[in-house]
């Protein structure tokens, strides 16, 4: 009985762990003016040296602990997702409208400084949290941390009780709670401290070397950028190759071909067309602008998406079924993977193909759809092969596969050879399974790509390495993640590459920041910002931002941005609540644009330029502002820059007042973006007016002047290829390599594909018939005129004839008959001939 006893206490305890760490209980409780009765003075409470090595089951205040956790789990926090369907034009016109008109509801004027109150069961868990710290209780005080900082269950933020927290944590050595607090000295949140990098780094590193992956990130990110440290691509790349031997020990944990995921990083700015919006950023306009094909769905919501293609698989639509099972198995930003409607659509393509009863294929099967049939197989395989939604069944996975390769799936082949290499349910054939490897690999298939290169690795040879390295850089063009970290494995240790430190940390880092589920907060930093918690997005993003995650950077400086339109609309028609103070930080705003264009992000890099121009978090600074125009302009990459700079010179603010190198960089930047027409045009006007008064007034600036283009004399080789070169430029197919994005017709293919093909024969046909008919029309024209002429010379010779026989005298020699004693003239006259005059204009036609 008592044996018994102990059992179940100690399983209470592990439930009770377990639970902490998994509810990530966020943000500040106890000001002293609350409701809660938490003495303030706890935070300094002694904890004996060393108690987080010795920690048991038996630790004070356990039982304290998950009495709190009981009484959390009482509070229901409302889940729900918004929807990424588009409105339309009418519904956005009817959320204005609604936006304009008055709520009509009576308040009190805002309060300032008002003490958060928490009752119920929030306000006894938080009690029962403070005992178990008062009895030095790690958990407790961790959890209070947690709570002050995050603000789960509603509880109100205080960053300086969540500091104390953590630092009273820290100091016994506990990593979590030392990654916090570099974190909150390295970004200074809440005013709580004020931002020490040096500090920050400090606790980062300890947390580091105590195995912290997130603090062994930062630190990565930090002598990688040299933030608070000199630059070191040694110590980084030594960080990065920590995270990332984790991150592929994750990844090969889970079965066959790796563990499954969505990657969830992402910029919210892209989400409106970039930093500047759509048409001025550069994400979004410019020649450096990703643009989809004109009938892709790039621009649809996935929700359309989806019920488009469920329409058309409803209709027996093979291609849309094939295409929505893809979807619901791969998954992306905004649908989560669902392996059950993925294999039911994928079912139903198979079954069109291959008979329920028998297995065999049907007698008249449509076009293409054996090509899908086995496409379908091969992912059915897969989810057998890896249990995915079903039960693990090596055997049924065989079948599924044998069935795909039948027909050339390339994903078949990899799956059957994973089971040969492995013996999974079959006896081990390396032979075999590199044959399909290979036989896979023909078709670019990055998994089978990888499995070459790692039976090559293995070998060891100088050839083998060769080959290896090639494998592994065909499947990194997928952005393979095993591939990627083979090849900073032999970039780092000299195996078969030669070393280079650059391009290792790089290969690292890229594997380390790819395993987003092991080491980062993006997929709660993305689900808090949807439901409208922006400052607990803000906060899951700014973790990220400091583990070097340049789309978190750029997400955090654009949550921060102060900057607003020049000609805003007003606060009655936005009715937009004011920012939270948590998000009024421009000083910040300013260091993290930095970061992100450090990473190469143009737009972030003007965005610099703009602080430094009007002084946003920082003191004016003209050269600096310059300064980030100019690299942001280089290579035409931003005309948002070329035209800043533009102005610059135009006013002399920062730059020599200059009104033809202003002149230079407007039409720099209409040539670099041409949707800058409008302002672009008015700011050259303006800027003539100016320059013509200045030439006029005699004025010490530098005027517009004509420079004259000198013209090139070709010569006849140069015109031929600079002809065809622009002619090639204009054929150019620019969205050839977007069509695979494309929503598909009734027919399961892109909207417009195998129109081309059939564009180009129509083409041709119709010149062969216009030159068919010119040469017809032409002889047609020829036969008429030798008719006609032959006509005239018979009715001469008659009239020659009866005047010789009237008169007797005058008679001439007799002339030839045609085509007697003449040379052949041909089809058409010659040049000296006196026909020749009258043919080109068909002068004689029709006599």
């Amino acid at each position: 009985m008592r044996r018994w006893f102990l059992s179940a206490l100690l399983l209470l305890q592990v439930v009770a762990f377990t639970s902490a760490a998994e509810q990530q209980v966020l943000e500040a409780d106890a000001d002293e003016t609350t409701a809660t009765n938490i003495q303030p003075g706890a935070a300094e409470t002694d904890v004996v040296q060393g108690a987080q090595h010795a920690w048991s089951p038996y630790q004070n205040g356990w039982e304290l602990v998950h009495e709190a956790m009981v009484e959390f789990r009482k509070i229901k926090t409302p889940l729900y997702r918004k929807t990424k369907k588009q409105v339309g034009l009418f519904g956005s016109l009817f959320q204005y409208a609604m936006k304009a008109l008055p709520s009509l509801r009576v308040s009190a004027p805002p309060q300032e400084h008002v003490a958060p109150v928490i009752t119920g069961p929030l306000l006894e868990g938080v009690k029962l949290l403070q005992q178990s710290a008062d009895q030095n209780n790690t958990d407790a005080i961790y959890l209070l941390g947690q709570l002050n900082f995050f603000g789960n269950y509603s509880h109100p933020r205080n960053f300086k009780t969540a500091f104390d927290h953590y630092y009273r944590l820290a100091s016994y050595g506990n990593s979590s709670a030392q990654y916090m607090v570099g974190l909150m000295y390295a970004t200074g949140l809440g005013d709580a401290v004020e931002r020490d990098q040096a500090k920050a780094l400090l606790y980062h590193t300890f947390a580091a070397d105590a195995g912290h992956t997130r603090s062994e990130m930062t630190v990565a990110a930090r002598h990688l950028s040299g933030i608070g440290v000199p630059k070191s691509c040694e110590t980084a790349c030594k960080y990065y190759k920590r995270v990332a031997d984790k991150g592929m020990a994750w990844y090969r944990s889970g079965p066959p071909g790796g563990m499954a995921f969505t990657p969830e990083a992402h910029r919210l700015s892209d989400e409106v067309g970039g930093v500047y919006g759509e048409g001025a950023s550069v994400v979004s306009s410019g020649i450096h602008a990703l643009k989809a094909s004109p009938n892709s769905d790039a621009y649809a919501a996935i929700d359309d998406v989806i019920e488009y293609l469920d329409l058309m698989s409803q209709k027996g639509d093979f291609k849309a079924s094939f295409n929505l099972g893809r979807l619901y198995y791969e998954g992306q930003r905004g649908l989560d993977r669902n392996v059950d409607l993925a294999r039911r659509y994928f079912a139903a393509v198979t079954t069109m193909y291959w008979r329920a009863k028998d297995g065999r294929a049907v007698d008249q099967p449509k076009p293409q759809l054996e090509k899908y049939a086995s496409k379908a197989a091969g992912y059915i395989g897969r989810m057998w092969l890896r249990g995915e939604g079903v039960r693990q069944d090596f055997k049924l996975a065989r079948g599924w596969f044998e069935r795909g390769i039948k027909h050339g799936d390339a994903q078949s082949q990899w799956g059957l050879g994973m089971m040969n290499l492995h013996g999974l349910g079959i006896p081990k054939n390396v032979s075999k399974a590199t044959e399909l490897f290979k036989a896979s690999a023909d078709q670019d298939f990055s998994l089978s790509h990888v499995a070459l290169g790692t039976l090559h690795l293995d070998q060891g040879t100088a050839d083998d390495l060769k080959i290896a390295n090639q494998y592994f850089e065909a499947a990194a063009r997928w952005a393979n993640i095993e591939a990627q970290y083979y090849l900073a494995e032999m970039i780092h240790h000299g195996v078969g590459r030669d070393k280079t430190c650059g391009m290792a940390m790089a290969y690292y880092k890229n594997v380390a920041e790819r395993a987003e589920p092991l080491v980062s907060s993006w997929a709660e930093a993305n689900q808090a910002y949807e439901d409208g918690d922006h400052e607990l997005a803000f906060l899951d993003y700014l973790m990220a931002a400091e583990q070097g995650y340049e789309k978190a950077q750029n997400n955090v400086a654009f949550m921060l941005d102060p900057t607003q339109s020049r000609l805003p609309l007003p606060s009655w028609v936005k009715r937009q609540a004011p920012k939270p103070s948590l998000l009024q930080n421009s000083a910040l705003a300013l260091i993290y644009w930095t970061r992100s264009a450090i990473q190469q992000n143009i737009d972030s890099l003007v965005k610099m330029g703009d602080y430094y121009l009007s002084g946003i978090g920082t003191e004016i600074a003209l050269d600096k502002a310059a300064q980030c125009y100019t690299g942001a302009s280089e290579y035409f990459q931003s005309a948002q820059a070329l035209y800043n700079l533009g102005w610059m010179h135009e006013n002399g603010v920062g730059l020599n007042q200059d009104f033809h190198l202003a002149k230079r960089y407007y039409d720099q930047a209409l040539e670099t973006n041409e949707e800058a027409y409008l302002p672009v045009t008015l700011s050259l006007l303006k800027l003539r007016v100016r320059s013509a008064w200045n030439t006029f007034t005699h004025g010490r600036i530098n005027s517009i002047q004509d420079e004259p283009s000198p013209k090139k004399d070709w010569s006849l080789s140069e015109w031929i290829a600079n002809f065809l070169q622009e002619d090639n430029i204009y054929y150019d197919d620019v969205y050839e390599d977007y069509f695979e994005d494309t929503i598909t017709g009734s027919d399961g293919e892109p909207l417009g594909e195998g129109f081309d093909d059939i564009d180009g024969v129509l083409e041709s046909v119709i010149i062969l018939g216009l030159i068919g008919a010119i040469l017809f029309l032409m002889y047609y024209r020829a036969r008429r005129q030798q008719a006609h002429r032959e006509a005239e010379e018979n009715a001469a010779r008659q009239g020659q004839q009866q005047n010789g026989g009237v008169g007797g005298i005058g008679v001439g020699p007799a002339q030839p008959a045609p085509g007697q004693g003449q040379a052949p003239r041909g089809l058409f006259p010659q040049p000296g001939d006196p026909d020749f005059a009258g043919w080109p204009a068909g002068a004689n036609v029709g006599h």
